[in-house]
């Protein structure tokens, strides 16, 4: 049974995992790269982080107890079978960077995804999705999640003419966004109620992983298979166990903070890694920015304006 942290200790673990979000998204876009596959790219990533849980609950007994009694949670009405299926919403989203992300730009879904796990964060906290119940749409709470998108936008600006406005991709992108904040939720919702993230985490991989390998089997079907060359370097496989960290402590905290908390601390820490890696390590033919700076400190002052009591 775990021990839900306070208020000021979720937001900054929520943070955190947002930082590690940006350093996985390099990680998954240079192996989408490599391989040149981005459904392939997302099944190694999911599938990796599947084969680490199921290693983490099988050492544990009381992650074990909890996965076990999802059931039986199903069965009392404590939890619907929709509950468990928060999976396909991070699956949404790294099929959507493998598709969207050639099309749009890197900039464009960035702010796309981000403008719909904001607006959809508050339909989903007031809609009581989520652990914490319904939780009133305020003009603060607006405020916030308009702030955190202009963060996004500020951040982006020098990149935002990459690529192309196609509203089919751009739709994918608000989509993808969208379903993040619903999988936050459920996700909350099955870490209180088994008192186990793990458990969350663990059903969150293997729909994830279902769903991507059903999507990769009808791509193989409709155009062939060649076997792809498998790069070397063992950091290119290390997403699945970022995003283990990153959904297992989402469980943990939005009881706390509510999916609203969640999405801006995560967004500013997605801003705050990148600022890190474009100092440390640049894309090739990008370095620091000024309007990164900006927009990473427009979204810690989301963060302050949407966690006012």
């Amino acid at each position: 049974m775990h021990r839900a942290p306070s208020h000021p200790i979720a937001l900054a673990l929520a943070v955190g995992v947002g930082l590690l979000s940006a350093v996985q998204s390099r990680i998954n876009g240079e192996l989408a790269v490599r391989l040149d596959d981005g459904a392939l790219a997302a099944l190694i990533s999911f599938g990796s982080g599947l084969a680490i849980i199921s290693v983490v609950v099988l050492a544990r007994p009381t992650a074990r107890a909890a996965v076990a009694s999802l059931p039986a949670l199903v069965r009392a009405g404590r939890l619907r079978w929709w509950h468990l299926a928060g999976g396909a919403g991070g699956a949404t989203f790294v099929l959507g960077q493998g598709i969207s992300v050639p099309v749009l730009g890197v900039a464009v879904f960035t702010v796309a995804v981000i403008a719909g796990q904001s607006g959809s964060s508050l339909a989903v906290d007031r809609a009581g999705l989520g652990p914490a119940g319904p939780q009133a749409i305020t003009r603060q709470r607006i405020s916030a999640a308009v702030l955190a998108t202009i963060a996004v936008l500020f951040a982006v600006s020098s990149r935002l003419g990459d690529g192309s406005l196609d509203p089919p991709y751009l739709a994918l992108a608000v989509v993808a966004g969208v379903l993040i904040a619903a999988q936050q939720a459920v996700n909350g919702r099955v870490s209180n109620e088994t008192r186990q993230p793990f458990a969350a985490t663990f059903t969150n991989f293997t729909v994830g992983t279902a769903c991507l390998t059903a999507v990769l089997a009808l791509s193989v079907l409709a155009h062939g298979w060649s076997a792809p060359d498998f790069p070397d370097e063992p950091w290119l496989y290390l997403g699945g166990l970022i995003g283990v960290a990153f959904i297992a402590v989402a469980a943990l905290v939005v009881p706390v903070i509510g999916v609203l908390g969640l999405a801006l601390a995560s967004i500013a820490g997605q801003l705050a890694g990148a600022l890190l890696l474009d100092a440390v390590a640049p894309a090739t033919g990008q370095g620091l920015q000024a309007a990164t700076v900006l927009g990473a400190l427009l979204a810690f002052a989301a963060v302050f304006l949407g966690s006012r009591r």
